[in-house]
């Protein structure tokens, strides 16, 4: 952004302003950054206040209640356990650990039965004396077989209980279980199983949520987004189930710690490693093998996890490519397509209050073919050699540190890499053996977007009514929109040049606060704002985003719900097709082109119809404006005219109903959806301004997935899709073209 030294002066003096900018800007331009500045000022009060509010349950926390804090852990791993519960067994009075495993509960002085209990584990029951603040870590013992669990006070996976709307968990277990195609376990395909989640085509990987774009998915891996979540152009994902704990799919209700896309967030934990033994696991599949080895280096306080997967296509077409090439004496044909992921985590305990933990992923797709063909003519002799090399993948990695600041105060501190870019070369060159001279041509394509982000959040816990988040975000992006090498070497004739768009710097940041509490008995609220501010070229955007989710109790079965999100999106994602391509481009927002913005709407209900099945219906609405498409003709190779003069802005909206019925625990688990949505698209530049249905629209989607376990050997899974056709618009008219007569 560049303003006056005038303006500079007026920033940097304001009290409530949070940070400096310095450069230039021609005096003419002052009135628009101004009417910007006093928006931005605005936008901070309203957040301050907000924050301010927040407050308020610490301020009237009475002196004589004690907290209990602590962590929840897998006693055969020591994994910390995501959404374990805590509870006082008289007047259920609770709580639930959080992202690592922590929890902390206030109650007044005196002696309580404190149980700990999670889905598909033993409970454990303590009797604490809640006479001083007590740190304490609780491993419970796994159940081998699950009959039936007893639903007593708050049940941390029950969707009953759960404030939040639009929010699914899926287990691991499940994940693993069900068929998928050619045997590969995968999170994606299981995701879009669920309602209001559709893929991009027959067998894909992609992920449309609600009628949006692949681009509006926030997908994290260990909070770092990941770019780019296909491996053999969108039909499996790059998560390797091995190495997965926790996956949790936000579709609309967004909690205020979440921001950045306008329809979805697919939270996804990494494994933390053994803590208390060595163990490892080698898995043989029809297209790929995977190994996972995990294990203490320093028993109880240091453990890993690595886990890698490749698959062997390449290996498996040689034989046919030697087979191919026998036919021929002068050709030779080698070539093969692989892709490959790498997981890898190590965490250290410093003490009951510290933990420290080091993540990372990479992933590659590649495909690679070489042609030499040897011939002869006009005396001469000639050799003939194309080659082509293309890859694209991801790299993420995270460097957290937890810390208890106070038994009522988590932080934790992240510093994240990102990194997702595509590489093509395609080079020929003809030899003349007889003569030993050369022609040599060449062609390369790089795309990608890098990030360096450093962020720190507080879970804040100042009574069992009150889990308050805060905290704040920066990202630095790199964004290369696409870059193309040339280059010819033939005889006297050297040519060497580069040629395309430049590359693109931003800043972002977010602030964000939340209260999850409870009103009274049976109304629960989560209310949050997210404020984010986007610094590129010229221009510096900001959003302040208002988020809500309610739920009333009804009964002990039945819950009533509704939630309200704004969302913004600073980057965006040119693509052309529905399946995912690595030629598709990332992108910011610049001068020209506007942040996206939606607002959705949702009301559900929720009915327990016993301990272990659950049915739920919600119906939902969402606008979205500022949305892109390719203008006709374009395409990512068009490379005559700028990025940003090849598409067209305009809005959609999407709205439907979703059906669940679901069952996480006893011998058979599963679930079954169903979904009846439209969604829609208008520009001004395409189908002569009228609306259509957007390239994601589905008016029935069916879903269904069980999974049944006989004993420790034998288990059995099903998966049944049904879904209606894609929009498609056929030609209804033809004629002919006028003819040029011969001069």
């Amino acid at each position: 952004m560049f303003v006056n030294a005038k303006t500079i002066t007026a920033n940097t003096k304001h009290p409530n302003k949070t940070f400096n900018i310095s450069c230039r800007q021609p005096a003419t331009k002052t009135p628009v950054f101004a009417s910007l500045k006093e928006n931005t000022m605005l936008q901070h009060r309203t957040l301050l206040m907000f924050m301010s509010i927040m407050l308020l349950p610490l301020m009237m926390t009475a002196q004589n209640k004690y907290t209990l804090s602590g962590y929840i852990e897998d006693a055969a791993t020591s994994e910390r356990l995501i959404a374990a519960n805590v509870y006082d067994a008289k007047s259920f009075t609770g709580t639930s650990t959080n992202n690592y495993g922590f929890f902390s509960l206030t109650l007044p002085e005196g002696t309580y039965e404190i149980v700990f209990s999670f889905i598909g584990y033993k409970n454990v029951v303590k009797s604490v004396d809640f006479t001083k603040n007590q740190r304490i870590t609780v491993q419970l013992d796994s159940e081998l077989e699950i009959e039936g669990v007893e639903i007593i006070g708050e049940k941390g996976g029950s969707n009953l209980e759960r404030t939040q709307v639009s929010m699914v968990n899926v287990p691991m277990r499940q994940i693993k279980q069900l068929p998928m195609l050619l045997g590969e376990a995968d999170v994606i395909k299981a995701i879009q199983l669920l309602p209001g989640v559709q893929s991009g085509s027959e067998g894909s990987s992609g992920l449309y949520v609600r009628g949006g774009g692949p681009d509006q998915n926030l997908i994290l891996l260990d909070g770092v987004p990941v770019y780019n979540v296909n491996h053999l152009f969108g039909f499996f994902s790059v998560f390797n189930p091995d190495a997965i704990k926790n996956v949790s799919l936000y579709k609309g209700g967004f909690p205020a710690r979440f921001g950045g896309r306008l329809s979805s967030v697919l939270d996804i934990s990494m494994k933390e490693g053994n803590m208390k033994e060595l163990h490892g696991d080698i898995s043989v599949g029809i297209i790929s093998s995977k190994i996972t080895l995990e294990g203490p280096i320093i028993k109880d306080k240091t453990s890993f996890i690595i886990s890698g997967r490749r698959t062997y296509y390449d290996l498996l077409a040689k034989p046919f490519i030697a087979i191919a090439n026998a036919q021929y004496d002068n050709d030779d044909v080698t070539g093969g397509y692989y892709f490959y992921d790498l997981n890898a985590k190590v965490n250290h305990t410093f003490s009951d209050r510290s933990r420290l933990y080091l993540s990372a992923y990479t992933g590659t797709d590649r495909i690679y073919i070489k042609n030499k063909y040897d011939y002869h003519w006009d005396g001469n002799h000639f050799e003939d050699v194309f080659d082509l090399d293309m890859n694209w993948g991801n790299i993420t990695t995270a460097l957290r540190w937890n810390y208890t600041l106070t038994p009522k105060l988590f932080s934790n501190v992240t510093a994240t890499y990102s990194k997702y870019d595509f590489n093509m070369g395609i080079e020929e060159e003809y030899t003349n053996l007889t003569d030993d001279t050369s022609e040599k041509y060449g062609f390369g394509y790089d795309s990608g977007i890098y990030d360096w982000s450093g962020k720190i959040d507080f879970d804040w816990f100042p009574s069992p009514d009150h889990s308050v988040k805060f905290g704040t975000n920066y990202t630095y992006h790199t964004f290369i929109p696409g870059v193309n090498a040339l280059f010819i070497k033939d005889g006297e004739t050297n040519i060497d040049t580069t040629f395309g768009a430049k590359e693109i710097y931003a800043h972002e940041f977010r602030l964000y606060a939340e209260d999850n509490f409870r009103i009274g008995k049976n109304l629960k609220a989560n209310i949050g704002l997210h404020f984010s501010g986007f610094q590129v070229q010229n221009s510096f955007y900001t959003s302040l985003e208002p988020r809500a989710s309610i739920r009333y109790k009804a009964s002990n079965r039945l819950s009533l719900k509704a939630a309200y999100s704004t969302m913004s999106q600073y980057i965006l994602l040119l693509t052309t097709s529905r399946i995912s391509l690595p030629t598709d481009l990332w992108l910011p927002v610049t001068d020209k082109i506007k942040p996206m913005k939606s607002h959705q709407i949702a009301a559900a209900a929720v009915y327990q119809i016993n301990d272990q099945l659950e049915v739920s219906v919600e119906g939902f609405y969402k606008t979205m404006e500022n949305v892109i498409e390719y203008k006709e003709g374009a395409s990512f190779l068009s490379v005559q005219n700028d990025w940003e003069d090849k598409i067209t802005f305009g809005n959609g909206n999407a709205y439907g109903g979703e059906f669940l019925l679901k069952k996480d625990v006893g011998k058979t688990t599963g679930w079954i959806g169903y979904t009846l949505s439209w969604s829609w698209r208008k520009f001004e530049e395409l189908n002569f301004g009228e609306r259509f249905p957007a390239k994601y629209d589905r008016r029935h989607d069916v879903g269904i997935a069980i999974t049944h376990k006989f004993n420790e050997k034998y288990d059995i899974g099903v998966v049944w899709v049904y879904g209606t056709g894609n929009s498609v618009s056929l030609g209804m008219q033809q004629y002919q073209g006028a003819e040029i007569p011969n001069s």
